[in-house]
Formats: structure tokens, C-alpha cells, sequence
């Protein structure tokens, strides 16, 4: 990862730095590091990125919104996330980003920006970094159990 924090790199990806004043390609799926964790968008054009605003302000839970690329990445780096596998072309990935502006059924669990941001691309809602913070957490003796 770009910013020293924990790595959530993995066989399917890996994250690219933005250089200052880079525009990421149309459709991609784009990253910037907060405290513990990555917030993830979908880069539309013009300088602008949907994202699910969830948590990413502060508190108060935000729906799924279209913000200029440097909101979204509050003062913070960028990088897109390159993918070795893509289930849709740049123009349907921003029409399925698009499709939900406004949805405001944000959970950290199991409805969060990374999981708006699989389903875009992959068809398939889906968080990696919650799937990792659930495997820490599950005590060793249940996970052999599951196995």
C-alpha cells in the first residue's frame, strides 16, 4: 500500500499512486488512506468520484454521493486500484456507480464503501478489509473449527 499502513493488497490487486494533479482513468476504482482503514470511490470524470459517503466525514452516516476527486480525498493521497480481473467496461462501471446516487443504507459491516465499490465493478458486494478485520477477530480455536 501507498501510505505505510497495513497492506490490503492481495493476488486479485494492487494500489497505484496518484501523482499530484493525475487524473485517474475513467471508471476506476480508486482509494485514499483514513485512520485504520482505505476509503473507496468510483472515478466518473471531470474531476469527480461516487463514493459512499458513509462514515468518511466523521459520525454521521452519508449516502452514496458524487464529490470532486479532492473531497473525496481529504487531504489525503490517492491511488487507483488495479485489478487483474474486471468483470464490466469503464462506462458500465460508472453507470452502475451512478445507478445508486442518493442510497443512504450504509452499514459498516456488510453495506460499506468498499463493498459499493466491488459490486460496481465485480457485479459482487464485498469488503476485504472488514472480511480481514473479521478473521483477526475470530478466535483461533472457532476458525479451526470452521474449517
Amino acid at each position: 500500500m501507498f501510505d505505510g499502513s497495513p497492506s490490503y493488497s492481495s493476488e486479485w490487486f494492487s494500489d497505484r499512486p496518484l501523482a499530484q494533479g493525475e487524473e485517474p482513468p475513467l471508471g476506476a476504482h480508486v482509494v485514499s488512506p483514513r485512520l485504520g482503514y482505505l476509503h473507496h470511490g468510483i472515478y466518473i470524470g471531470r474531476g469527480r468520484v461516487v463514493h459512499y459517503a458513509g462514515l468518511s466525514c466523521g459520525l454521521v452516516r452519508g449516502p452514496v454521493q458524487a464529490v470532486p476527486l479532492s473531497s473525496f480525498a481529504g487531504g489525503r493521497r490517492v491511488a487507483t486500484r488495479c485489478s487483474k480481473r474486471r468483470s464490466y467496461d469503464a462506462a458500465e462501471v460508472i453507470r452502475r456507480a451512478c445507478s445508486r446516487l442518493g442510497e443512504n443504507r450504509y452499514a459498516v459491516l456488510s453495506n460499506n464503501c468498499e463493498h459499493f465499490c466491488e459490486w460496481c465493478l465485480y457485479g459482487e458486494a464485498r469488503s476485504y478489509q472488514i472480511e480481514r478485520l473479521l478473521a483477526w477477530l475470530r478466535p483461533p480455536a472457532l476458525a479451526r473449527d470452521l474449517n
